[in-house]
């Protein structure tokens, strides 16, 4: 049964009657096949570039849809829940955009936004380090300066579309301080980027996940977002956005787990009657049902925050963490309820659980979201009301 959802125009609502009835006719047949073969979907992002879906929460005026986040994560969600590693892919593509949107030039914006928002080019995030996962100030890879160009030396761990994105978003140091961090965006065929062959994981089979090795890459200043030393402030900034974009992705994935459980619960009989006519396994039902509201509601209050330009960052911790806490049970209680053929991969299930556990871990994990809500806490002592102007 999917969502029921109140969107605040019409113009929303036929957007996600689009995306459910394209999900449905063009990625659900292809999902399983894909997973199983850890096929990247190139051409699926392509599609969806030229329907309009990679770019809706930025400008017209670029290529993108104009669309607030209450809309495009509820589009996201739609997504997950047919095919999460395509969910997380067009999140990440989202992400790696979003240094561009708020600190590039008009210049830069101009000559490669229209591209990018289209889906004619897709975007990887290099953030992450192998010794610094959760700490990007720890990070060695290092831009030097070299007349008009940078030179790029180090290793980023955890890229998402790594080896098949057309251009990478690049956090490197240029300054030994702690923060002297700067942005980049690199073209995949920049001479010295290559790609480490992908993880080998658990689950997203079908989103590629690899160290991208940086050897003497020359890049020109104008590739540089922002000033020297904006790049951790870009990355940070951007996280926020990110984390619920994975919110959103994890609450969908949570709804799919869940639709499937209800079907087959409806159509399973023991002792005389169907299994969702069974007290104890129709709490379990009504548990996740609860569970995924629960979650889409927080991921909405913090988009509607950000849609009015008020402070988000708590909300959006406190939306990763409750969505992808609440995926991981959810999945796990669907293929509970299956039995033992929720254990075999003739049912989706088994693969949403194995998929949920990754959103606990990136857009910084569970227990950072813990520390950043903490730290908020901490903080706030001021219980006023906060409007919009």
């Amino acid at each position: 049964m999917p969502a029921s959802r109140a969107l605040p125009t019409e113009e929303a609502a036929d957007l996600l009657r689009l995306v459910r009835d394209l999900a449905t006719k063009e990625l659900l047949p292809r999902a399983a096949e894909d997973e199983a073969t850890e096929t990247f979907p190139r051409d699926i992002f392509r599609l969806l570039g030229r329907a309009g879906l990679l770019g809706l929460p930025y400008s017209e005026e670029y290529g993108g849809g104009g669309q607030p986040y209450e809309v495009y994560l509820q589009v996201l969600e739609e997504i997950g829940a047919v095919w999460s590693s395509v969910g997380v892919g067009v999140s990440v593509h989202a992400l790696s955009c979003f240094g561009l949107i708020t600190q590039g030039t008009e210049e830069q914006k101009q000559a490669w936004l229209p591209d990018m928002l289209g889906g004619e080019l897709l975007g990887a995030y290099c953030l992450s380090e192998a010794h610094a996962g959760s700490d990007p100030a720890a990070m060695k890879t290092f831009a030097r300066r070299d007349g008009d160009d940078y030179v790029i030396n180090g290793a980023k761990a955890w890229t998402t579309h790594g080896g098949n994105a057309d251009f990478y978003k690049v956090m490197a140091r240029t300054s030994d301080e702690r923060n002297g961090i700067s942005c980049f965006l690199i073209p995949a065929d920049t001479p010295g980027l290559e790609a480490d062959p992908p993880e080998k994981k658990m689950g997203l089979t079908g989103s590629s996940t690899t160290t991208m090795r940086l050897d003497g890459v020359r890049i020109p200043v104008s590739r540089r977002l922002g000033a020297e030393g904006d790049g951790l402030k870009i990355a940070l900034a951007g996280l926020d956005s990110g984390r619920l974009g994975i919110a959103a992705v994890a609450t969908g994935l949570a709804q799919g787990a869940l639709d499937h459980a209800v079907a087959y619960a409806k159509t399973r009989e023991t002792f005389g009657k169907k299994i969702i006519d069974h007290q104890g396994l129709a709490f379990v039902l009504a548990d996740m049902e609860a569970a995924i509201q629960s979650a889409r509601a927080m991921v909405l209050h913090a988009a509607r925050l950000k849609d009015r330009g008020l402070p988000f960052s708590r909300e959006a911790s406190i939306a990763k963490m409750v969505a992808t806490d609440n995926a991981m049970k959810v999945t796990t209680d669907a293929v509970q309820v299956l039995g033992g053929y929720g254990y075999t991969r003739d049912f989706p299930v088994e693969r949403y659980m194995r998929e949920a556990k990754v959103m606990q871990i990136f857009e910084g994990t569970n227990q950072i979201q813990r520390m950043v809500i903490s730290r908020a806490l901490a903080k706030d002592n001021n219980g006023t009301i906060k409007e919009s102007n």
